[in-house]
């Protein structure tokens, strides 16, 4: 173990932060863009300012123990108010940006936060909206209160003010810092992540400071990061799998974290940065892989035939470990990659990264295929909120795929008699708030904590790794007593640039059917080169050319499936699905029950 990760592994996330501020205070950690210009935060920046945020908070009246929730996209007060809570030994709880006004309401009445922090006026009108129902709340904290010029101010403050207020209570008593540093417990609770709510209400799971380091310094051992990596922080900073790598593996290893402006420009943003270590959920590596299609299909002529000759004369091999190629294999990448593959590359801003991750959700075997073609291997982790995060990742470039590697140092991986994936370590989490029935199902008396996920053991290069085959809840068994996996099909049908969202229904039906949502940009873009007018979603996803076209890419899936999992029928969402209709969580997974309550009228129709 290098030397620091020796240091910092009995230490709190703010002890860490502590840490990395006397070491490195005048190195970059942070960088922002402001008006597309990336500015850099030093260690000792970030560490005075999460200090002076949570002593404001506590010159408010926030007291140890309470909730205080995080209403933001990405940005560096959200890490300044994540620390600076957790300092004065308070717990932060992140709520979705993009969640309607009610759903704010639910969180915050299910951890009782008497704080909320705002990123701007969008985000405090959603609370303002709910406020009366919400008697616990006693203060609203607002980042950028740029628009509230003729608002009401009873009970609001600027994130600004409240770091003055700390700054001055420190300057008064420069002794508190370090007195909150060494109250710190590791066994203390400190982040309170809501569960996606994919198949029910959310709930607030209570994850202390130990299973939060422990996680980090188990996937770690896989990424050995170290102050010299920058990582890109885009996805929400209230999902676990971002926590892990924005806070917890940085804080950890002395690594800068990048915020992205946004989401649409994080392809942009990853040219700039080029990091070495680079995260995204199967459904941005979906996106990158549908956008080089696009790219390709845009450029046309030369570039579209040099694109599919390298990818016909790479199919045999180019996904496959590199130790088993031959030399002549090995001239005839290289000589792609100087002619077509470095190029797609730089496109998506991934030349120089040297541990790519797809976590969160199971990802296509093809889409996996295809960017190890382009010589970018993603390793896929394994992991949930309950544990703290990751539990696992593939070792190697050359585990099997699918798989999901082996747990990390710490961490106990059983299976139950029906597959289910059973966790025990310190990285479980403490359990739900005000839910301790639900608690108790998660956790057996032993300590297990049961995943809900079904998985298998396959031989790997450095022994057995596990392989998930589902969610426990979403297999489904057909009228014919046959079982299918719906996630390893809607996998398959995602690959294709023309779909971006499918769900299979089969449970106790005659055959496989499925509801398809178009990609709206893959799909105009193949109408305006077929010269088919369209005006919305709506008119282009009920188009014959369009239907046609789909039904090839199902043909196409269904060619490389067993024939019990043909999918027979398919109906075209008019619409895309969305977050405040209940269709899909804000980390947008399917709410496959609320779907199929919500379509069952033509769910009906495809199997009258």
């Amino acid at each position: 173990m290098s030397n620091f990760l020796q240091d910092v592994h009995g230490m709190t996330l703010p002890q860490r932060l502590f840490y990395w501020a006397g070491k490195r205070g005048n190195e970059v950690a942070l960088r922002q863009k402001d008006l597309g210009i990336w500015e850099p935060i030093t260690w000792s920046q970030y560490a005075d300012h999460a200090a002076h945020f949570g002593m404001g908070l506590v010159e408010l009246g926030l007291r140890a123990g309470e909730h205080v929730a995080l209403l933001s996209e990405n940005r560096k007060e959200w890490v300044y108010a994540q620390l600076g809570v957790g300092l004065v030994k308070a717990v932060p709880a992140g709520v979705y940006p993009t969640s309607p006004g009610p759903e704010v309401e639910y969180l915050l009445r299910l951890c009782e936060a008497p704080f909320i922090i705002c990123e701007d006026q969008e985000q405090l009108d959603k609370v303002l909206e709910v406020r009366d129902k919400l008697p616990g709340l006693r203060q609203i904290v607002v980042i950028d209160p740029s628009g509230l010029r003729h608002y009401d101010r009873t009970g609001i403050v600027e994130f600004a003010q409240v770091t003055q207020l700390g700054r001055l209570a420190a300057e008064k008593s420069p002794w508190m810092v370090a007195d909150y540093l060494v109250a710190q417990d590791m066994d203390d609770v400190g982040l309170v992540v809501f569960t996606s709510g994919s198949t029910g209400r959310p709930k607030a799971a209570m994850l202390t400071w130990r299973g939060l380091c422990r996680a980090g310094e188990g996937l770690n051992t896989v990424l050995h990061a170290s102050p010299e990596d920058s990582l890109v922080s885009y996805l929400p900073l209230c999902h676990m799998a971002e926590q892990m790598f924005a806070v917890q593996v940085p804080l950890t290893t002395g690594a800068v974290v990048n915020f992205a402006e946004s989401l649409r420009t994080v392809q942009e943003d990853l040219r700039e940065i080029g990091p070495g270590i680079f995260l995204a959920v199967p459904r941005i590596w979906e996106k990158f892989h549908s956008s080089i299609q696009i790219k390709i299909r845009e450029s046309g002529g030369l570039t579209l035939r040099l694109y599919d000759t390298a990818m016909r004369q790479l199919a045999g091999f180019g996904h496959l470990p590199r130790e088993g190629w031959s030399p002549m294999q090995h001239a005839l990448w290289w000589f792609w990659y100087g002619v077509m593959l470095r190029p797609l590359l730089n496109f998506v801003g991934l030349r120089k990264c040297r541990i790519a991750v797809s976590g969160s959700a199971p990802i296509s075997p093809e889409i996996l295929k295809f960017f190890k073609t382009l010589g970018l291997s993603i390793r896929e982790a394994y992991g949930l909120t309950e544990a703290s995060g990751a539990s696992s990742l593939q070792p190697s470039d050359a585990s099997p795929v699918g798989t999901v590697g082996t747990p990390f140092p710490g961490i106990e991986l059983k299976l139950a008699e029906d597959g289910e994936i059973l966790l025990r370590g310190d990285v479980v989490f403490r359990g739900y708030y005000g839910a301790q029935a639900a608690t108790a199902d998660a956790v057996d008396p032993q300590g297990w904590l049961h995943t809900g996920d079904v998985g298998t053991l396959v031989p790997g290069p450095m022994g057995d790794e596990l392989r998930i085959i589902d969610r426990k809840k979403d297999i489904m068994i057909t009228a014919g007593g046959k079982n299918i996996t719906p996630t390893e099909l809607e996998n398959a049908l995602r690959f294709s640039p023309y779909i971006k969202e499918a769900i299979v229904i089969a449970d106790r039906r005659r055959f496989v059917s499925a509801l398809i949502q178009i990609d709206l940009e893959g799909v105009g873009k193949w109408a305006e080169e077929s010269g088919m007018a369209y005006t919305t979603f709506k008119s282009l996803a009920e188009s014959p050319q369009v239907r046609v076209l789909i039904q090839r890419e199902v043909d196409t899936m269904n060619a490389r499936m067993p024939q019990v999992q043909h999918v027979r029928k398919f109906h075209l969402l008019a619409k895309e699905l969305d977050h405040d209709d209940g269709e899909v969580t804000a980390t947008m997974k399917v709410k496959r029950s609320s779907i199929e309550q919500k379509y069952q009228d033509v769910i009906e129709q495809l199997y009258a």
